[in-house]
């Protein structure tokens, strides 16, 4: 038997609904009328699940771009915070920020094992910094 070299137009618009709807997976079978037996051979349809691995690859691709764009706000209201009136906030903060830089290169180490040297250091914290975080950790040390 020759295999299809396209998805049937049912098929389509069930993908789009699992990824690009609030829908979760049982609603979008009954939003389209779908039985879950077919979709259960539509899963072990290679051609189906090849578009379907194709949305999932989009979607984490997404998040990473989400995650990125937000990494810079979440690292300035950080350092924001080293400066608050509570010893314990600031405390944390510093932490969290002294830590972003390991947790960041565990990441890539998992990613991409043969990362480069010279990547890994520029994910550094600055001295300017590394200085502020210090200061406030021995400000707080003073106040306790």
């Amino acid at each position: 038997m020759a295999r299809r070299k396209y998805l049937s137009q049912r098929q389509l618009t069930v993908l789009d609904d699992l990824f690009n709807s609030d829908l979760d997976e049982q609603a979008v079978l009954d939003k389209n009328k779908v039985r879950r037996s077919t979709y259960e051979r539509w899963l072990a349809d290679e051609l189906f699940m090849e578009r379907f691995q194709r949305y999932v690859n989009g979607l984490k691709r997404r998040n990473e771009l989400l995650m990125a764009k937000c990494s810079c706000l979440a690292t300035a209201k950080l350092i924001e915070l080293t400066a608050s009136d509570k010893a314990e906030t600031a405390r944390k903060a510093c932490l969290d920020i002294i830590s972003q830089p390991q947790i960041a290169a565990n990441k890539d180490e998992q990613a991409d094992k043969t990362q480069k040297d010279s990547d890994r250091q520029s994910e550094q914290l600055s001295a300017e910094t590394a200085s502020k975080i210090l200061e406030a950790l021995a400000d707080e040390q003073k106040t306790e």
